[in-house]
């Protein structure tokens, strides 16, 4: 398939990046569609942990592999409920390239944990397809290939570290980068369901859905304009139906009122189930933890998204 103003270019075989993680620094849940989808407003933050992605094109048929600490026992799934397999099929059907594909994903990133460990897995195939393909999608054609996926798929595909979004996260506004903060994540050896706690906000919340704000970019340039505006809408139902999640929170929360940092704030990652602290310096230990099977994942913030490296 021919792409208009876009040059042809030598194909390479081997792509290699970082898909990192990302935090929800605000998100709030706004109408929900006749289709049932929910509307959202929220900043995306990607961090400098993630999970290393390689993708190649000079093999015979389509095969993915998983593989670190964090793949749960017995695998992903079938191949074709993988996210990073779902984005790579969708940029072959787009674009007619390529026939064939193999992905090696070694994970870091928490399954089902509210970091994005599948969306930034999706992202990071697509910007390595676009980056080997002899005829790249433009920036824009990347992002709506991405919105089917996921609300966090269309953020993870783009080059910014700080972002606004709407929608269904595809309408996207670029925040420069902040400076690089200590981030702690508290995970747990259970994810909660996105679908499931979409539900418990129906079922929980008043009758209506919340206006849109309106959130500046330039009313986000520090970490203390940031705090002001740090919420997250799933931890109203999901910390009431998670001991182990409310326990957490109210450990780090005690860490940022501890901290002699104005800016330092603790939420819940997605609709969970981790938990992260920002702040300045992270203390070297946390009390009252809430069970023995949690982790404590020390990282930062990121302050740019690690780029793709191409080979032949």
């Amino acid at each position: 398939m021919s792409h208009a103003g876009v040059a042809h270019r030598p194909v390479g075989t081997l792509a290699r990046t970082v898909a990192q993680a990302k935090v929800n620094l605000a998100l709030r849940v706004l109408a929900r569609e006749a289709s049932g989808y929910h509307q959202l407003e929220t900043l995306f933050c990607r961090l400098a942990i993630g999970d290393d992605v390689v993708v190649r094109t000079n093999v015979r048929g389509r095969s993915i592999d998983c593989h670190g600490d964090v793949v749960p026992t017995g695998g992903l799934g079938a191949p074709e409920q993988n996210l990073a397999w779902r984005a790579a099929d969708a940029y072959a059907a787009a674009t007619g390239w390529p026939n064939d594909f193999a992905i090696e994903i070694t994970k870091r990133i928490s399954v089902g944990g509210g970091l994005g460990g599948g969306s930034a897995d999706a992202g990071a195939v697509l910007r390595c397809l676009n980056a080997l393909a002899p005829e790249p999608l433009s920036a824009e054609a990347l992002v709506a290939l991405a919105t089917p996926l996921g609300a966090d798929v269309p953020f993870l595909t783009t080059e910014a570290p700080l972002a606004l979004a709407w929608g269904r996260g595809e309408r996207l506004l670029e925040v420069g980068a902040l400076p690089p903060r200590d981030v702690l994540l508290i995970t747990f050896p259970f994810g909660v369901s996105t679908p499931v706690a979409y539900g418990w906000l129906d079922n929980d919340a008043p009758v209506g859905a919340p206006a849109a704000r309106v959130w500046s970019v330039d009313r986000l340039a520090s970490w203390e304009a940031v705090r002001a505006i740090a919420h997250n809408d799933f931890e109203a139902v999901v910390a009431p139906r998670h001991a182990e999640i409310a326990q957490a929170l109210a450990a780090l929360r005690s860490c940022a009122a501890d901290a002699g940092d104005p800016s330092a704030f603790a939420l819940l990652a997605g609709s969970g189930a981790t938990v992260f602290l920002i702040v300045n310096r992270a203390p070297r230990t946390i009390a009252s933890l809430p069970d023995a099977d949690s982790r404590i994942i020390r990282t930062t913030t990121a302050t740019r998204v690690v780029a793709v490296e191409v080979s032949g």
